[in-house]
């Protein structure tokens, strides 16, 4: 077993058990902003997993978002209720891919690379998120990374080409039962008009 996924296994194990270092962290994060910046990946295992280096041009931020029902507001406008539109309706962004906007609009010169889940309580998710400094020398003279330089990269967490904006948009699956989600679900809809 790798030094990694060692991490990862007794990380998970920690979360399962709510230790007191967990509970201890959690409490230190709930008085906190709802995006911090950080100094190190607090699970580095997945964070290596996932793009992370520890060298210049990196950055590590953890945001914070809310858990609980996300129901479409009921109308005050009289209808039947069956026309209400208000039950079984499915939010169509997960709330990694919201904190990753929000992290994106927070830091408008970096690049989103990917994120990853740290923890949550009753009332709160928080999940830490990769950026990437496009116009960082380091960055841009790396060949494994270099990719998200590109002009065509901007703003690729608005449209949904991080990894959770892929798998809310449905680009996991392939094959039968996935012929109308690429290249996407908009673009197919609109072929017939």
């Amino acid at each position: 077993m790798s030094a990694y996924k060692h991490m990862n296994e007794s990380w998970m194990e920690e979360q399962t058990e709510r230790t007191e270092t967990i509970r201890n962290r959690l409490i230190v994060w709930r008085k906190q902003e709802s995006i911090v910046r950080l100094e190190h990946p607090t699970r580095l295992g997945r964070a290596r997993e996932l793009g992370y280096k520890a060298k210049q041009g990196y950055v590590v931020v953890r945001v914070r978002t809310g858990r609980g029902p996300r129901e479409k507001i009921r109308p005050k406008a009289g209808r039947k209720p069956r026309a209400m539109g208000v039950v079984r309706y499915t939010p169509q962004k997960s709330r990694r891919w919201i904190a990753e906007e929000r992290v994106a609009k927070k830091f408008p010169n970096l690049r989103l690379l990917n994120s990853y889940w740290v923890g949550n309580d009753s009332k709160w998710v928080w999940y830490e998120c990769i950026l990437v400094d496009p116009i960082h020398p380091v960055i841009y003279n790396d060949p494994d990374i270099n990719w998200i330089c590109d002009p065509v990269q901007k703003g690729r967490v608005s449209r949904g080409l991080s990894s959770a904006g892929k798998r809310s948009r449905g680009l996991r699956n392939r094959g039968r039962g996935a012929e109308k989600m690429r290249p996407s679900l908009r673009a197919k809809h609109n072929l017939g008009k």
